[in-house]
């Protein structure tokens, strides 16, 4: 992102209508703005092989439970519990503050989230106390579970209208599914009541101000919670941030160029070792191979060990799996399309165990429920399109230009279904918050484009540019030292840089 730094005027208008906005949503998000009793914090092991709660307890934090409305508008109604892990600044003499953690999804857990920061902002991290939320209803916090016979609803539309039509079926079912057990709560399931809950626990922990790190929704969250609450944050990082106005039920829609583009970088990582894959010598001859596994699972599914892998199955494969431009992700992709490739030909096809653990999850679920809470906050930000038609026709439009990824990126999702619309209108992100935004240029998820809108929507920010990486999350997860260091001297300093930076892999 190019820099993007309003004038004075500019600036005043803005703080003045943030001043409009915070007092507009006081009845919801500034109830009971007293003292509230302390957190009792105790062990996190919970179970005997909860493994997560172990590794927190001895790395020497601690966990606890808040109690929160369901509807902040209604503080004295029903109540839901959030689950918070804590690991402290040891240097007290320095200590900066809190940092609240996301590690986006939206849906997962957070709670083993300070291990992994921690060794990220490495001496930093001595000055900062920790805190991993578990969001409302995600892992320990309240969890909710719509029973799906499958882990991801993210599917293909498939080559016909027929397929399509079964696409339909199949998403109405996972929304009636959460609608007939969670029917009382779906309305709660958001992106605001989740920023007023990070408010409340900033209240009980005594702090004035919070820092926050977030990865890809986390940045979604983090800047919803800057707009809402203006003034009560320190430094803000916002990894692999989104179009903040695309955030929804099609929030995938406008990325079709980025996955050929990571696709077709996996094709010449491929053909460079052929020896070793056996897909192709050259790029062309690679996705050559690509193209005929699609149509092969057109024709019928391509049995991958005990799994069945249909047309609308196998897009999606490819485009998690091309995702990651470090060698142990290429070596990942070129594995899998070489399973897919031996089922393609219909001899035998054992997954190895990181994509047999994909397929469980995405076509079983694989016992946990991490696709309901995350269908329900997107369907509980935005309403979607009830037409099955607008998909079709977006996906026709789409495939015309994007053969593979475009009936992907446009397909229908439960939200056309989902049994209540969103509470509240969407937020509108536009403030002069300091943050550091974190992207790289070839995120096929949110995108560079993505994250330059961040940018300018949140003026007071810099972008933090990874160049020529497709990466999707990368502050301490991508291996890249330059963005690890600048990040770090960020959250030591507070001082943002004077001007957007660029790093290289």
């Amino acid at each position: 992102m190019k820099p993007t730094f309003a004038g004075t005027g500019k600036r005043l208008v803005q703080a003045l209508a943030l001043v409009a906005l915070s007092a507009a949503v006081a009845p919801l998000s500034r109830a009971d703005d007293g003292p509230r009793p302390p957190l009792d914090w105790k062990p996190c092991v919970q179970i005997s092989d909860d493994t997560v709660g172990r590794e927190l307890d001895e790395a020497g934090a601690r966990c606890a439970e808040l109690t929160v409305p369901l509807d902040h508008s209604r503080p004295g109604g029903r109540t839901i519990t959030l689950a918070l892990s804590r690991l402290p600044a040891t240097d007290r003499a320095h200590r900066i503050g809190t940092m609240v953690l996301n590690s986006g999804g939206p849906g997962e857990s957070t709670l083993g989230m300070p291990l992994q920061t921690r060794a990220a902002m490495k001496d930093v991290a001595r000055r900062y106390d920790l805190v991993g939320l578990d969001p409302r209803f995600v892992g320990r916090s309240t969890p909710l579970d719509c029973g799906w016979p499958i882990g991801l609803w993210l599917r293909s539309s498939g080559t016909t209208r027929a397929r399509f039509d079964q696409q339909v079926a199949v998403q109405r079912d996972l929304a009636e599914r959460c609608a007939r057990r969670h029917a009382d709560v779906l309305p709660y399931v958001n992106t605001r009541d989740t920023a007023r809950d990070i408010d409340l626990v900033r209240r009980v922990l005594g702090e004035r101000r919070i820092s926050f790190l977030g990865y890809s929704y986390g940045s979604y969250l983090g800047a919803v919670y800057t707009q809402m609450f203006p003034g009560r944050t320190d430094r803000v990082v916002l990894d692999s941030a989104g179009d903040p106005r695309m955030w929804g039920p099609r929030a995938m829609r406008g990325s079709e160029e980025e996955g050929e583009r990571a696709l077709r970088g996996c094709a010449a990582w491929a053909a460079a070792r052929h020896d070793t894959y056996g897909l192709g010598t050259t790029p062309a001859r690679v996705l050559a191979t690509v193209n005929a596994i699609v149509a092969a699972a057109e024709k019928r599914p391509l049995r991958v060990g005990s799994y069945k892998l249909d047309e609308q199955v196998v897009p999606y494969l490819l485009s998690v799996g091309s995702s990651d431009d470090r060698p142990a992700g290429r070596a990942e992709f070129a594995s899998t399309v070489r399973t897919l490739n031996e089922a393609a030909h219909r001899r035998p096809a054992n997954p190895d165990p990181k994509l047999s653990g994909l397929l469980a999850f995405v076509l079983t679920g694989d016992g946990s429920p991490l696709a309901s809470p995350a269908a329900a906050i997107v369907c509980g930000d935005r309403a979607a399109p009830r037409d099955p038609d607008t998909y079709w026709n977006d996906i026709q439009r789409s495939r015309a230009r994007h053969p593979l990824f475009g009936p992907l990126k446009n397909n229908i999702w439960p939200c056309a279904f989902w049994p209540n619309r969103p509470r509240e209108h969407p937020t509108r992100i536009g403030n002069p918050t300091s943050a550091l935004i974190v992207s790289a240029t070839g995120d096929t998820s949110t995108t560079y484009e993505g994250s330059k809108a961040m940018h300018r929507a949140l003026t007071g920010s810099r972008l933090l540019t990874l160049r020529g990486a497709t990466a999707h999350g990368i502050y301490g997860t991508y291996g890249n030292a330059c963005v690890d260091a600048k990040v770090n001297t960020y959250l030591a300093t507070g001082t943002l840089p004077t001007t957007d930076l660029v790093c290289h892999p």
